[in-house]
């Protein structure tokens, strides 16, 4: 049966973050949320089914991980992005952001530094500061509307005498960027030349729109020769975040030991039996949900660009390749950043994510989540253009 994205959830006082932290993340909850990148759409029912099914056995104990669950992942890459794993490369985790601290750990010593493409997802810079390490920003570049990498800057990070690791966002988050193949295998240039570590973080991989090119996961284009860790997650592409259950996919046995050892040492080997369920069952049956998603998401997108251009010309997007992100230049409002937050809660009535908080290269920005109903787009985008008449024009 075809899936109904345009009906409602209701997910106030379910502990959604999203939704009950409204308060106190913006004073109000008065809000139309457009922030934590989850979506406001039920995640597979094969993914409910198994977990029901899980919970009728009344015992949950410590839990290994089955074989099906690496078999499930194993299946899935190799038949949606042509990517043969090995088993005894697939290390479990306890999520990505959990990935990122223990990488920083794992291959950079104490005031070393990691590289990172910002704007971009706030844990990329917390792990590396909360770890002790020194961020390294490499900047995008953005030329008419379109972000691309500044490789000749990425060259004069890598070639740093304290630079580690380079964590990469592929697919971008915030600016939904689709890396080329062509740019990817610069990046692995780069950090062969300079004997760096690349964290590849490609949890919205699966999130890639139909019009757009599709995704390059980077562990195909690399040699024997290439340091490489891959972070990828069931979270985003089947809306299950709050399991939080990962993988790293990593071929070289030493490496894969060292980040074994990071995760031993904070005892963070276990994982509930509900992640294990819904993780399997999301690779292995959520295929035709993730197809009629990306159709949805697309409309989406459209909807929101088309709204933009014709009616709020003061707020700008480039149009993502991939996630349900929107990355919105609002500098044409011509607000500091606490003011454009306050402008969007106060009187818009919109909650997103600051740009600044993606880095200083963010300031002016928005970033706005559109995995919801389309008439929750609707009334936002009309809010917008309400305050921006009444309190910009």
């Amino acid at each position: 049966m075809p899936i109904d994205f345009d009906k409602p959830v209701t997910r106030e006082q379910t502990c959604s973050v999203k939704f009950d932290a409204r308060r106190a993340v913006f004073g109000t909850e008065d809000v139309i949320p457009l922030w934590v990148a989850d979506m406001d759409f039920p995640a597979p029912e094969a993914v409910t089914r198994a977990l029901e099914a899980r919970a009728r056995h009344p015992v949950y104990g410590y839990t290994l991980f089955p074989e099906s669950l690496y078999q499930s992942m194993i299946d899935w890459f190799r038949e949606r992005h042509g990517w043969t794993i090995e088993r005894d490369w697939i290390l479990m985790a306890p999520g990505v952001v959990p990935s990122l601290h223990a990488a920083c750990l794992a291959f950079a010593e104490a005031g070393e530094g990691v590289i990172i493409q910002s704007p971009v997802y706030p844990p990329f810079f917390s792990s590396i500061k909360q770890t002790g390490r020194t961020v390294i920003e490499n900047p995008l570049d953005c030329v008419d509307g379109h972000y691309q990498m500044n490789l000749e800057h990425l060259e004069q990070c890598a070639a740093r005498d304290d630079a580690r690791l380079l964590v990469l966002c592929s697919p971008h988050n915030p600016v939904g960027r689709v890396w080329s193949e062509e740019e990817l295998r610069a990046v692995l240039d780069i950090a062969r030349q300079h004997g760096l570590v690349v964290l590849s973080d490609e949890i919205h991989c699966d999130l890639v729109y139909p019009d757009k090119p599709v995704h390059h996961v980077l562990a195909r284009l690399v040699g024997p020769e290439d340091a490489l860790v891959t972070a990828v997650a069931p979270s985003k592409t089947f809306n299950m975040p709050g399991l939080g259950l990962s993988a790293l996919v990593i071929s070289d046995a030493a490496r894969r030991q060292t980040m074994k050892a990071v995760f031993d040492s904070l005892h963070m080997g276990q994982c509930n039996p509900f992640s294990i369920a819904g993780f399997e069952a999301g690779y292995r049956h959520g295929g035709p949900w993730l197809d009629e998603l990306m159709a949805y998401l697309q409309q989406n997108r459209d909807y929101v660009a088309d709204y933009l251009k014709q009616r709020l010309p003061e707020i700008t997007v480039s149009i993502p390749e991939g996630t349900y992100l929107l990355w919105l230049d609002c500098r044409a409002l011509s607000l500091g950043d606490k003011d454009l937050k306050q402008f969007f809660v106060r009187d818009a009535g919109i909650g997103m994510n600051p740009g600044f908080t993606f880095g200083e290269c963010g300031s002016g920005f928005m970033r706005m989540n559109i995995g919801c109903p389309r008439a929750v787009l609707e009334r936002a985008l009309e809010q917008v253009e309400a305050a921006v008449v009444r309190c910009v024009r």
